[in-house]
């Protein structure tokens, strides 16, 4: 979920920082698709499908279109598993929002965050709307989005400045941004359904997957030590439970409701099978600002780990759906 050039200057070292750590790269290509595969699958999402960060992975798509899927996401780790069974289309995209998914062209970032950083392929054409990769043969189609219409990133990278200098004291970034939690909430959900419409005109036979977001932040935020770079940096324990308690819980169950208001359509739930690895847990699912201080940032994604986690279940979605 990274919208982040816009926010960079407020938040000083720390985003300087992880910019420049984060490097584009240019690596293995893409494992080919099945030949005679049975079944057609379609991947959309934003940054938590496609994988974005080093920790998930290298980047496999040469020429780059600014998306950066890695070779160790979920849908590509599910086409190793079962390319047999499936021929995937992959069209996730870092930074997409429900829009991107549904009807608008979105322009990749790639890794272009200036001032603090350049990405030399910068800038990449658009991309068509995730959704017109739906074809009406399509058989099943996963989705996992929504964070970029909450606007998570813009909200996390405002905990981390409004959490500067505060000791770990207090919930000012609550304090900043809670009136207007109910409203996103809200647009979430019409353009959730919005996309599942859409979804389910362009492939009628398709049975949809709405995969939700993992545990990020753990119930117990005295796990999470203040001014840990390889966890939440500077935002306070209390806006950390804000954070999970009235933004990322709220975000999977609007998902998990818009899926059960639509036929054909299940939710695939990511978040108890990560509640013990979270960015504060030992054998984290999820990295934080950096994986690695100071030369990998996370800037909160998963890693191969959770990605490994997130490919079982899906999986196992998947084969019900078609069974």
């Amino acid at each position: 979920m990274t919208r982040l050039r816009k926010c960079l200057a407020p938040l000083g070292s720390v985003v300087a920082l992880a910019a420049t750590a984060v490097v584009p790269t240019q690596l293995a290509g893409a494992s080919p698709a099945a030949a005679e595969a049975s079944y057609e699958w379609v991947a959309l999402g934003d940054s938590y499908t496609a994988g974005v960060i080093p920790a998930a992975g290298d980047i496999f798509e040469i020429p780059r279109d600014g998306c950066e899927r890695t070779d160790r996401s979920y849908p590509q780790v599910i086409d190793r598993d079962l390319g047999s069974l499936f021929d995937l289309t992959n069209v996730s995209c870092g930074a997409a929002t429900i829009e991107d998914v549904t009807f608008r062209a979105q322009q990749p970032v790639g890794r272009h965050l200036p001032p603090v950083s350049e990405d030399p392929d910068y800038p990449f054409p658009a991309v068509p709307p995730q959704s017109e990769a739906v074809r009406a043969g399509t058989d099943v189609v996963t989705v996992g989005v929504g964070g970029n219409t909450l606007g998570f990133a813009d909200i996390l990278l405002k905990c981390l400045e409004l959490g500067s200098g505060s000791g770990g004291v207090g919930t000012p970034c609550k304090d900043d941004l809670a009136a207007g939690i109910p409203a996103r909430l809200a647009k979430v959900s019409r353009d959730y359904d919005q996309m599942l419409t859409k979804i389910h005109e362009r492939g009628p036979k398709a049975k949809i997957l709405a995969v939700g977001y993992p545990t990020v932040i753990p119930a117990d935020t005295s796990k999470c030590g203040y001014n840990n770079l390889e966890q939440f940096a500077s935002i306070t324990n209390g806006d950390l439970d804000w954070l999970r308690t009235d933004v990322l819980e709220p975000l999977n169950e609007a998902i998990e409701k818009s899926a059960g208001a639509h036929t054909a359509t299940s939710f695939v739930d990511l978040y108890d099978s990560s509640r013990n690895h979270s960015v504060c847990d030992t054998g984290k699912w999820v990295d934080g600002i950096f994986t690695h201080v100071p030369d990998q940032a996370a800037l909160v994604h998963p890693n191969a780990r959770g990605h490994r986690n997130a490919a079982d279940h899906v999986t196992s979605a998947i084969l019900n759906t078609i069974g």
